[in-house]
């Protein structure tokens, strides 16, 4: 019987090997970041044009190459980083595995040139699909360019793969953010289409998040620094109020690598447990700092999962370190010795404080009748219910008092009678409000208990929808139009909806660097600022974007729905009341929210019924 394994051509493995370090630009865009910081370099340019696909190429001043080191360096597993085994349990570079250039020219065509400072000339290599196609000496400047042009463009089926170039200009963005980050004291500068995007300089880690992520950032950021024996926490935290529902502004280095650990992120969240929501999330740009021989970077090709030895011991000492910087700068609360029952006299005496305690410490209670003075006794009010809704003749109807049917019986005809004082009527008629979050409507066969706010955003999901798809949605213009300055990643999403905002009534258009000006918004939508309205939409896209698999325009309804929807606690008049109540039952679906969440239930008579065992 013939043999048949064999060995794959080199070209066919470098391939199979792409698909694991290579999916997107980004992740070449990454590859290619870390091995220039590894040659040292002082300043990185990174060149940008059609997110990626047709160029991504990063300029260092780094130490420079050989010409026999950059020959080898599209090698498959060839690296300086490790010489032994053991060198494994002591990286401190980025890369280490020898996979990365291999891997991108495999998929794409790229052109490296390099020189060394003792080097008069440079050398330039050109390679297409792992066959190289030129090799010789050029003048180049000290240091390497790598330009990597039309990925995919041997392998077709990956190239469909990838995203629209908003979605894939918003990845590198994201890949650029967390290299910078590692390396504050290193230079970057990104140019997409020719356009200057970042330009920062070296300089502190503070300065550092605040040129990425905007001005805004600069009164928000809170030091954060734990030494132990074991490990070094440093970095920034957010204040609780800077907290948002979407992730992606929570970074973890560890020995200035960039690492996701979901187990190490609920470490951040549980130090800031009663400072913010439960579906929020705090920034932070936190650097570990720990002995190599304690973690496992050799997990993935990506190497952004680690392994610690001792995991508990960094999850606590995280935790104390966030909560330490919480505390130390007043930003969690302090004790409060006035809310102890031993000090009681602190507060007592004091009417504000008092009525402060009573709000925020006491349960809430239903609102019970008052009645007039009388002389019955305390059980006897219990059976007060059955009062005559006439009064009697020695005790007139006072102004704003209202008549409630009673029952009177033989045994309470000589007792005095007492009209009840509602606080306030909610509504009159066959619909009224419960608790400010409920509407409860009389049926012919009970009662319908409808959650606002499930209900309307079910009525504004649907409207929605249908103006994205028709491209009907009505405008109202801006009385004085607002600007929106975002940052690249933020902008790239938007200018990929641009088309989906306007059906929906949003008159937004490009307004410079970063910036959005909007001149109209949906005409049904009641908006005081149109700022927050846009940043929000945006916020919950980015937030639905990350929990469901949705597609653009079920994303965008779902979002403005949520956002404009009225919310629990507001107050209805029975004739809004009612229109909800016509608008629900128009809906294609009104059983549910578009989150899943039932709108409304029904109770039949027979149940309200068997409640009195009837």
């Amino acid at each position: 019987m013939n043999n048949v394994i064999q060995l794959l051509p080199d070209a066919i493995a470098n391939q199979i090997a792409a698909g694991e370090v290579v999916q997107r630009p980004a992740s070449a865009l990454k590859e290619l970041l870390e091995n220039a910081i590894d040659a040292g370099a002082s300043h990185i340019q990174v060149l940008i044009k059609d997110a990626g696909k047709q160029l991504v190429q990063v300029i260092d001043n780094g130490k420079g190459m050989s010409p026999t080191d950059a020959r080898m360096s599209f090698e498959r597993h060839a690296t300086s980083k490790i010489r032994t085994s053991q060198d494994l349990f002591a990286i401190r570079t980025f890369g280490f595995r020898g996979e990365a250039l291999a891997s991108i020219a495999a998929v794409a065509q790229v052109e490296m040139k390099t020189r060394q400072a003792d080097s008069e000339l440079g050398t330039l290599i050109q390679i297409d699909g792992s066959e190289v196609k030129k090799q010789e000496p050029v003048a180049a400047p000290v240091g390497t360019s790598i330009s990597m042009r039309n990925l995919f463009f041997n392998v077709p089926a990956r190239r469909n793969f990838l995203k629209s170039n908003p979605v894939e200009m918003r990845h590198l963005v994201e890949e650029f953010q967390r290299v910078a980050l590692s390396y504050p004291e290193v230079a970057f500068t990104l140019y997409q289409q020719d356009l200057e995007t970042y330009n920062l300089p070296s300089g502190k880690l503070s300065q550092r998040i605040v040129g990425l992520f905007g001005k805004s950032y600069q009164g928000q950021l809170v030091p954060c620094e734990e030494l132990t024996p074991h490990l070094n926490v440093k970095g920034y935290i957010g204040k609780p109020e800077s907290a948002k529902k979407t992730r992606g502004e929570q970074f973890f280095f560890v020995n200035n690598r960039y690492i996701k650990s979901s187990y190490l992120s609920h470490a951040v969240s549980s130090a800031f447990e009663g400072l913010i929501q439960a579906d929020q999330h705090p920034f932070y740009v936190l650097f570990l700092d720990i002995d190599p021989a304690h973690i496992d970077i050799n997990v993935h090709p990506t190497k952004t999962e680690i392994k610690f030895d001792d995991e508990r011991t960094v999850y606590a000492v995280i935790r104390s370190a966030v909560k330490q910087a919480l505390g130390a700068h007043h930003v969690a609360p302090s004790l409060d010795f006035s809310m102890d029952v031993n000090f009681q006299e602190n507060w007592t005496n004091d009417p504000e404080k008092k009525a402060q305690v009573d709000r925020e410490y006491s349960y809430k209670t239903f609102n019970t009748p008052e009645f007039k003075k009388s002389s019955v006794s305390g059980w006897e009010r219990l059976f007060e219910g059955n009062l005559s809704s006439t009064p009697s003749p020695s005790q007139p109807k006072d102004e704003g008092e209202t008549e409630i049917l009673t029952f009177p019986s033989r045994a309470s005809m000589d007792e005095p009678r007492f009209m009840i004082v509602p606080q306030e009527a909610e509504s009159t008629g066959t619909t009224f409000q419960v608790e400010q979050s409920y509407i409860v409507a009389q049926m012919s066969t009970g009662l319908m208990i409808l959650d606002q706010q499930s209900a309307h955003e079910r009525i504004l999901y649907e409207r929605y929808l249908k103006n994205i798809q028709t491209a009907k949605g009505a405008s109202q213009q801006c009385l004085f139009p607002a600007t929106v300055q975002l940052n690249p990643s933020d902008y790239a999403l938007v200018m990929d909806m641009v088309d989906e905002l306007h059906s929906l009534g949003f008159m937004v258009e490009p307004f410079g660097k970063d910036t959005f000006l909007i001149q109209g918004v949906p005409a049904d939508v009641t908006v005081k600022n149109e700022k927050d309205l846009f940043e929000g939409l945006l916020e919950q896209f980015k937030n639905f974007k990350n929990e469901l698999s949705l597609d653009k325009r079920e994303n965008l309804a779902r979002s403005l729905s949520r956002r404009s929807s009225i919310k629990k606690g507001q107050k209805l008049t029975p004739q809004e009341m009612e229109n909800l109540v016509g608008q629900l039952f128009a809906c294609q679906n009104p059983n549910y929210s578009p989150a899943g969440n039932k709108t409304f239930v029904k109770l039949d008579l027979n149940s309200i019924h068997s409640f009195f065992g009837k």
